[in-house]
């Protein structure tokens, strides 16, 4: 069983690539590029290391909200 640190980068035959935000002697979390996080029981996930860095996830957005809007169109 090989273990891994946070933020190290592996690669899962399903998942695709991805990096560790958590693990423990129980359960591992990967973030996956691809397919978000998953949570595997450490002692029977199949991880390889990768060599790929990690993707740069484009910041989030706040919505504008329909009252919001209605408010701004009222005053116009």
């Amino acid at each position: 069983m090989r273990s891994f640190a946070v933020g190290d980068r592996v690669s899962q035959s399903r998942y695709g690539t991805g990096t560790v935000t958590a693990v423990n002697e129980f359960h591992t979390v990967v973030d996956f590029d691809e397919h978000g996080s998953r949570t595997f029981s450490t002692a029977m996930v199949q991880l390889e290391r990768s060599a790929t860095t990690a993707p740069v996830k484009a910041k989030a957005t706040k919505r504008k909200t329909a009252a919001k809007t209605a408010k701004s169109a009222a005053k116009a």
